[in-house]
């Protein structure tokens, strides 16, 4: 029989190197980023070692073991059912005051843990210097200094997984009133709760629900109240600040006899770094240097490079004349069957619609919209615009850290979705949910928006402005009428560092394959179904239900169309809308209009099925038909106001 593999973890806070580590290990690619919660879900890998099989797995960050929002408690529900025979423990080692307070939660978990002191090399930079020898025999486990830059570091790493041993924890001591509840709460504990015993108490102690819970269904559970309520008494701070001031005493204990810092000066670099990192942070420079990054990073390159000269280039100058002409006559010539070549290369075509839009309009866009995120997201850029923005987030009722699934959800709505796990309440993933769904467009119909209306200044301005009201209102509005309070604000913040120009093509290629894999089948599938539709006339039907709709808001009957792609994806409708202004069928009010109606609209079927698992059928099935009436609503507004004025 096949021996299992040795399950290695990777656990850690937000920001600290995981990922890398992951990839440097498995030789496979995950998102690795310089920002909080590039990992929501669980990623797996395997390397060899002479006979032997290692599984990596890559968990999302954790601030604690008791969670506060879906991605710690994903980490932390693994933890306690997956019994992993190594937990590999990377921590920012500029931070590891705080962040070694988590490392005694899991040894006091009962975990087989190796302690990895990652980004090494910043932390001699400021001057810390680390006795590594004596904290392994403090702590009594393996520690390891590692920065991904050196790969020697990260060979060490790896050996000392291949070379573990579990050996005598040690036991941290409390003060003795602390002790005594521990001992007495244990004593009736006789359930398993995937961790130590004594950890079972301590996350008891300091409100964990998930423990709370699972106490509740002790047989004993009224003496284990009874001793909570007595041990609450007789401590003048509540429980969860008495066991975390004895942690933090340990901590600064063990710390104080393996630290020291010399005398060293920042270089240039890091002082220009430090300088540039304020200015991002404080509104009356980083609202400014944000208005650039946005007009450089998504208007002129995906918006006028991307959906402009790459598409214009890819769709009327290779397409058009050379490709699709070429296997139009391929398929005349071969295919007897009229309904087949239809089927292939007609309106609806595989080819001419599905393909062609994947790789001539859809692909250019989103390829450089991942480009331009990955250059910001290894920058350290996005925390920080996190930090601006969230004295503006709270009218939400939303906090700095939902910037990042917002901007996240300008490259892909679908994914967006799934990053709102970070966001620490369920209304805060709530409000963040809808918005995403209502006012945020993808990269490729952002791009193709872009790219439309930039022929004329104004029109940009009015799409921009209306938006930017939507967004405001509908937010506020939204934060008022859910019940609840927003979350306090807490987020890793990285160094600005220079992206590594390897890892920002790596992982803009890696989220282009994944996403062109994802929308080519989709593409060809609505080409289908389109097809079908036609041939059956249920596309006409449906498409003339639309119409008096389109003439309502002062569109033109061909939008329907566009609008009924834009269900199936929308980057598909998208693509439609730019046909038709190809075609000249809009005027400059009505495409006015039509931005502001198509960026509204529902959202693509992905990113719906998601919403769907995400927040449930009853949740998502309200926001859809919130967001068809603010959509058709706000592109009657528009028309009316611009017949006014233009």
């Amino acid at each position: 029989m096949k021996e299992r593999p040795i399950k290695v973890v990777l656990v850690g806070s937000p920001n600290v190197g995981k990922s890398a580590i992951f990839n440097y290990l498995t030789g496979s690619y995950v998102a690795v980023s310089n920002y909080p919660g590039t990992t929501v879900d669980i990623s797996t890998g395997f390397f060899g070692n002479g006979n032997r099989r290692f599984e990596i797995i890559d968990t999302p960050g954790i601030y604690s073991l008791i969670p506060l929002t879906e991605e710690e408690k994903v980490t932390r529900m693994f933890l306690t059912s997956a019994v992993p025979d190594v937990v590999v423990h990377v921590v920012d080692t500029k931070n590891i005051r705080r962040m070694l307070i988590v490392t005694l939660q899991l040894l006091e978990a009962g975990l087989p843990v190796i302690l990895t002191l990652n980004i090494m090399d910043e932390a001699r930079d400021m001057g810390m210097l680390i006795d590594i020898e004596l904290l392994e025999k403090l702590l009594a486990i393996p520690v390891v200094a590692t920065s991904i830059f050196h790969k020697s570091s990260l060979a060490s790493l790896k050996r000392s997984i291949c070379n573990y041993r579990p050996g005598r924890p040690i036991v941290l001591q409390y003060d003795e009133k602390l002790e005594q509840a521990i001992d007495l709460i244990a004593g009736n504990f006789s359930l398993d709760y995937g961790l130590s015993k004594r950890m079972a108490v301590l996350l008891l102690l300091q409100g964990d629900p998930i423990t709370v819970f699972a106490a509740q269904q002790e047989k004993n559970w009224p003496a284990i109240a009874d001793s909570l309520k007595q041990l609450s008494d007789k401590t003048q701070r509540n429980l969860e600040a008495a066991v975390a001031l004895n942690r933090q005493v340990i901590v600064d204990r063990i710390l104080s006899k393996v630290i020291r810092y010399a005398n060293c000066k920042p270089h240039s670099k890091q002082k220009l770094a430090e300088w540039l990192g304020k200015l991002t942070r404080q509104a009356i420079t980083g609202i400014p240097i944000l208005c650039l990054v946005l007009y450089f990073g998504l208007y002129q390159f995906v918006g006028r490079f991307g959906a402009g000269y790459l598409v214009d280039y890819l769709n009327n100058s290779v397409f058009v004349p050379v490709i699709n002409p070429v296997v139009e006559q391929l398929v005349n010539t071969s295919v007897p069957w009229e309904w087949a070549k239809s089927l292939l290369v007609g309106e609806y075509g595989v080819f001419t619609m599905g393909f062609r839009y994947a790789m001539a309009i859809v692909l250019p866009i989103v390829g450089t919209f991942f480009l331009a995120f990955a250059v910001l997201e290894d920058s350290g850029y996005l925390p920080r615009l996190a930090m601006l923005v969230d004295n503006v987030f709270r009218y939400f009722g939303l906090n700095g850290r939902a910037v990042i699934p917002i901007t996240l959800g300008l490259g892909c709505g679908t994914m967006a979705v799934m990053v709102t796990r970070t966001l620490e309440s369920k209304r805060e993933r709530l409000l963040a949910t809808f918005l995403l769904a209502l006012t945020i467009p993808c990269s490729a119909q952002l791009g193709v928006v872009l790219a439309l209306l930039s022929q004329h200044p104004i029109a940009v301005i009015v799409w921009s402005i209306y938006m930017l009201i939507i967004f405001v209102s509908v937010g506020w509005l939204s934060a008022k009428l859910v019940p609840g309070s927003r979350s306090s604000f807490y987020m890793e913040i990285p160094p600005l560092r220079v992206p590594l120009i390897s890892n920002v093509i790596k992982k803009a290629y890696t989220r282009m394959s994944w996403y062109f894999m994802e929308i080519l089948p989709v593409f060809i599938v609505t080409s289908l179904v389109l097809w079908a539709g036609q041939l059956s006339g249920a596309l006409t039907t449906m498409i003339s239900w639309l119409e008096p709709a389109m003439l309502l808001i002062g569109l033109p009957p061909e939008m329907a169309q566009v609008f009924l792609l834009g269900f199936f994806r929308r980057d598909y409708g998208a693509a439609g809308l730019y046909d038709l202004v190809a075609a000249g069928k809009l005027t400059e009010i009505q495409l006015i209009v039509a931005a502001v109606a198509i960026t509204l609209f529902v959202p693509c079927v992905a990113q719906f099925a998601v919403m769907i698992k995400e927040r449930g059928i009853y949740i998502t099935t309200a926001m859809i038909g919130l967001i068809i009436g603010i959509a058709f609503a706000s592109a009657g507004l528009v028309h009316q106001i611009l017949m006014l004025f233009l």
